[in-house]
């Protein structure tokens, strides 16, 4: 009975929310319009659930290249009104179109000259005949069992309102780049914005060697490093090469029993992938992923080792 219930409310909202298609209309795009030209911010507004809804549009949009913020219509109308500016776009969300604090705000509105665009389930209602721009949200069947909670309504909401966003993203030509600069703290954010210099081990923390050492001098410098890698540099020279796990193997494999006989010259592989400090994390990750390898050297100008960026600094999170 459970499982049944959970598919069966899936189900009726699903079917609701793809009835919303032939809703993209004239209204729709007047109101995308009305937002594009804004000189002000989106301020949305509703009560309740609708109110719920509200705030995550007004995330949404936030997040997305549209300023935007959320006001409850009761302290609206109890003061906090004087936050509107005449040149912002008020959403108004009520699933009846008759909710008393959201009506009350609209005479104030009007009176200033904002554009009003509201989400109702009713065209007929007073919110929708008030609005510049009325958007239809109705749904045929809440997924309620006693069609009293709101849930395809709410839904229904939920989904117009992200439509919007993503109409007024295309429409901005709001890119990845955009995103991160509004969510730096996020792995987005952090790749898209933070560069190589900032995520590198730096040069002092690095386990070097010189072209002479020996192969179990090798394994120790790699294993104390911790980093699978270890560099071959000759004095203050740029790096002649690296030797990781892979290249241990395949000298192993390569020499049997006169492994240990070997240098590390013998075991590096030359001119190792190197990039600039300066380089953008997601470059980095795209030059490692093309090129197979899973740390890059870290130079400067004149090519000397600043620092390491292993792999695990760049790795996409899917």
């Amino acid at each position: 009975m459970i499982v049944k219930s959970a598919k069966e409310a899936i189900a009726i909202e699903a079917a609701e929310i793809a009835s919303l298609v032939d809703r993209i209309d004239a209204e729709f795009e007047g109101a995308a319009r009305a937002i594009l030209s804004c000189r002000g911010r989106t301020i949305v507004s509703g009560m309740g659930k609708s109110g719920l809804i509200g705030r995550k549009i007004a995330a949404t949009l936030s997040s997305t290249g549209t300023p935007s913020f959320f006001l409850h219509p009761a302290e609206a109308y109890h003061g906090d009104l004087g936050v509107v500016a005449k040149e912002d776009v008020a959403l108004v969300l009520s699933y009846s179109g008759e909710t008393d604090e959201a009506l009350k705000i609209i005479p104030f509105l009007q009176d200033q000259g904002n554009t009003i665009v509201a989400f109702t389930g009713n065209p007929q209602s007073t919110l929708a005949k008030a609005a510049n721009f009325h958007i239809d949200c109705s749904v045929s069947k809440e997924a309620c069992p006693l069609s009293l909670a709101p849930t395809s309504s709410t839904t229904a909401a939920l989904v117009m309102g992200d439509a919007l966003a993503v109409a007024l993203m295309n429409a901005r030509g709001f890119s990845a780049e955009h995103f991160a600069r509004f969510h730096p703290g996020g792995s987005l954010g952090r790749k898209l914005l933070a560069k190589v210099k900032h995520e590198m081990i730096a040069s002092e923390n690095l386990p070097f060697i010189s072209p002479e050492t020996k192969a179990i001098d090798v394994l120790g410098a790699i294993s104390g490093g911790r980093l699978g890698i270890a560099i071959v540099k000759d004095g203050d020279k740029a790096a002649l090469g690296v030797i990781t796990d892979g290249d241990i193997r395949r000298a192993v494999e390569r020499s049997q029993e006169g492994f240990f006989a070997l240098n590390a010259s013998q075991i590096m592989t030359r001119n190792p992938k190197t990039i600039s400090p300066e380089t953008r994390l997601i470059e980095a990750e795209e030059i490692m992923d093309k090129q197979r390898v899973h740390q890059l050297i870290v130079i400067d100008d004149q090519g000397a080792i600043l620092g390491l960026l292993p792999y695990r600094f760049a790795i996409k999170k899917r």
